[in-house]
């Protein structure tokens, strides 16, 4: 389930054959959130009420088992390390040992009212030998790990679990948006180049760096597709409700691919608008603000020192990548190559054929990275770890 600033979106699917199968695809308007965060208890508990009614008719269990997106802008990471000595007289490492590791390197200061959410490896080190993915059954004297530990506000994430719970939902797990939509669209590959996912909602837009398969940082910014639509109605004098349909039949990202002569009738979008205005004119209201969200994301990469040096590129997703002309004004401020993401579909089950139009549209990619996240917690494709004596365990590393 993504709750949205301006919608949530819903994802039910089932195990099958250890692939996850989708059994249904949703959207409900939502109320009660600014910027990703609830504000208004109530109308939010409305609106999920009704959303978990829909997903009762599809599958009761599915209530059990929701996995829910962090979507306010009140997110932080900061590097985590953690060192421990193996325990073992044979040195060998045990899973206790990466336990004890993944523990230590939680031990970061946290204002009271900050909570932990992720604490995502980057890489274990062994003995100074560093690059090491798992290091069960390896010898060694020393263990450590280095980790991204990311928090968020507490009330943010207590109100969306009072609100789940109340209407009878069970969470599974809460993760935020763009580690969500990075699980559903970003490839190995791309991670291992190195790729800035750019998640674009309504009110916030998410960034997650990967590089060398490495989560290198995320942050979110309080602006958003909501903000676009809020300039068009003040700058036309319309309802934002007008602003919002009009952005959607004439909106474009860069004023100058426009023709000047183009003119858009206000009436059709507000009744009591008066007269005609260029098509120009209303573009240049919407490029500067998605190019200060651009510029938003290049301020951090900057901070974590990879501006210009994604092989990868960017990747845009979420309700704000649909405007035409995005990708061309993101290549352009972010100066990388720029694409539109859309869900992959690989690790699904072929019964999710009729499904198609969700995996093409960017918006849904939270949601279906919700789901995969969840399939990846529970284990729907784990077959169990085999038991390794300790030559094994080592050699198993240089196996193909």
């Amino acid at each position: 389930m993504d709750i949205g600033t301006a919608a949530i979106k819903v994802a039910v699917a089932e195990n099958r054959g250890g692939r996850p199968a989708l059994k249904a695809v949703f959207k409900e308007e939502s109320h009660g959130l600014r910027k990703g965060a609830i504000v208004d208890l109530a109308e939010t508990s409305s609106a999920v009420s009704r959303v978990l009614n829909e997903i009762k008719k599809v599958s009761k269990s599915a209530l059990k088992g929701l996995y829910v997106n962090i979507g306010s802008h009140q997110v932080k990471a900061q590097p985590g390390r953690g060192i421990v000595a193996v325990s073992r007289a044979d040195s060998e490492i045990y899973q206790d040992d990466i336990d004890r590791v993944i523990k230590g390197s939680q031990a970061v200061n946290l204002p009271p009212n900050r909570m932990i959410v992720h604490n995502v490896t980057r890489e274990y080190i062994v003995d100074g030998v560093g690059d090491i993915v798992d290091p069960l059954g390896l010898s060694g004297s020393r263990l450590e790990v280095s980790s991204l530990v990311i928090d968020a506000f507490a009330p943010h994430i207590k109100s969306v679990m009072r609100v789940l719970e109340l209407a009878g939902g069970q969470i599974g797990g809460m993760v935020i948006n763009s580690l969500a939509a990075s699980r559903s669209i970003l490839s190995k590959h791309q991670k291992n180049l190195g790729t800035a996912l750019i998640d674009i909602g309504a009110g916030t837009t998410g960034l997650a760096v990967y590089e060398e398969n490495k989560l290198v940082g995320v942050a979110v910014f309080p602006v958003g597709a909501m903000n676009v639509t809020n300039d068009l109605a003040v700058g036309l004098r319309i309802p934002v409700a007008a602003a919002e349909n009009l952005k959607l039949n004439y909106g474009y990202a860069i004023a100058s691919e426009v023709n000047p002569k183009e003119a858009i009738d206000l009436r059709k979008f507000s009744p009591d608008a008066k007269g005609m205005v260029s098509r120009r004119y209303a573009v240049e209201i919407i490029e500067p603000r998605l190019a200060e969200i651009f510029e938003f994301v290049n301020n951090e990469l900057r901070l974590l020192g990879k501006f210009g040096q994604l092989a990868g590129g960017a990747v845009i997703c979420g309700g704000g990548a649909k405007l035409p002309g995005t990708t061309e004004l993101g290549k352009h401020v972010l100066k990388m190559s720029t694409q539109i993401g859309f869900s992959l579909s690989e690790e699904w089950s072929e019964d999710t054929a009729a499904f198609a139009d969700t995996f093409e549209d960017p918006e849904y990619v939270t949601a279906l990275g919700l789901v995969l996240w969840g399939a990846d917690k529970e284990r729907w494709q784990y077959h169990g770890r085999p038991t390794w004596t300790k030559a094994k365990g080592i050699w198993r590393y240089f196996l193909p």
